[in-house]
C-alpha cells in the first residue's frame, strides 16, 4: 500500500502530515529515505526519525481463509450442530465474515477484526465475490443473459453481474451483493436447480488449491490488498 495509507493506519499521523515528514526526509523504508508515492509491504521496516512504526491495530488480529465444506453452518451459535466455529476449532475467538449457506462450499473469511467485517459487509461498496456453479440441466444463452441482467427475487431486482459458461452445466458468476441464497434463487427463476455451488474468491482473496476443510492465514500481500481496497 502507499506509504501515506500505511502511516495513517498506524495512527501516528495523518496522510497530510506524512507528506510533510517525507519532504523533511524523516521517513525511511528499509533504511532508505522515503519519497512521495513509495509503497510498502507489511514486512517492510518503516521508521520515523529512526523509530520503527507498525500498524498496531492489526498486529494481533487474526485473518483466516477457510475452504468450508458442505454441511457446515456459518454461525457462531454454539447450540447449532456443525457450526463453523466448532469446526475450525481456532484457539481464540473469531467469527465468519458474511455467510455461505450450509449446502454450499468454498472460501469464507474468519477474523476477530470487527472494523474490517463492517466495511466488507456494506453492499454499497460493491465488493466482488466469485462462484463456480453447477446446475441440473444444460445452460442456455438465454440463461446466461438473464442471470447477468438482473433477476426479480425477494421483492427486488438483483444487481447486474458477470456470468460466463464453464461447460454444459456449469457457470461462473461474479456478484457484488449478497442476498439470501441469491444464486440458488436466481437460477430457480429460470427453471434451474443448483447442484453444486463453490465460492472461489472474495475481493482479492482467492481459494486457490486449499482443500475442503483446510484453512490458512492471510498472507501479508493479501492483507495489504484487502486493507487498501477497504
Amino acid at each position: 500500500m502507499r506509504i501515506n495509507k500505511f502511516i495513517s493506519l498506524t495512527g501516528v499521523c495523518s496522510r497530510r502530515e506524512t507528506d510533510r515528514l517525507i519532504d523533511a526526509g524523516r521517513i525511511t523504508i528499509n533504511d532508505r529515505i522515503c519519497e512521495h508515492g513509495d509503497t510498502v509491504e507489511l514486512t517492510d521496516i518503516v521508521c520515523i526519525d529512526g523509530k520503527q512504526i507498525k500498524i498496531k491495530e492489526n498486529e494481533e488480529k487474526t485473518y483466516i481463509v477457510l475452504n468450508k465444506p458442505v454441511g457446515i453452518t456459518c454461525t457462531a451459535q454454539p447450540l447449532v450442530e456443525g457450526n463453523i466455529i466448532q469446526f475450525i476449532n481456532y484457539p481464540k475467538r473469531i467469527f465468519p465474515v458474511g455467510r455461505l449457506d450450509k449446502a454450499s462450499e468454498g472460501l469464507i473469511l474468519l477474523t476477530d477484526d470487527g472494523d474490517i467485517v463492517n466495511k466488507m459487509m456494506r453492499s454499497e461498496h460493491n465488493h466482488e465475490k466469485e462462484y463456480i456453479v453447477t446446475v441440473d440441466q444444460p445452460i442456455t444463452d438465454e440463461f446466461i443473459e438473464g442471470m447477468s441482467n438482473g433477476v426479480e427475487i425477494l421483492g427486488t431486482t438483483t444487481k447486474l453481474c458477470r456470468v460466463s459458461r464453464v461447460n454444459d452445466d456449469t457457470f461462473r458468476i461474479i456478484l457484488t451483493q449478497g442476498l439470501n441464497r441469491q444464486i440458488r434463487r436466481m437460477s430457480k427463476v429460470f427453471g434451474y436447480k443448483v447442484t453444486r455451488l463453490q465460492r472461489i474468491r472474495i475481493m482479492n482473496i482467492e481459494l486457490g488449491t486449499l482443500k475442503a476443510g483446510e484453512w490458512r492465514e492471510l498472507s501479508d500481500s493479501e492483507l495489504c490488498g484487502l486493507l487498501e481496497s477497504l
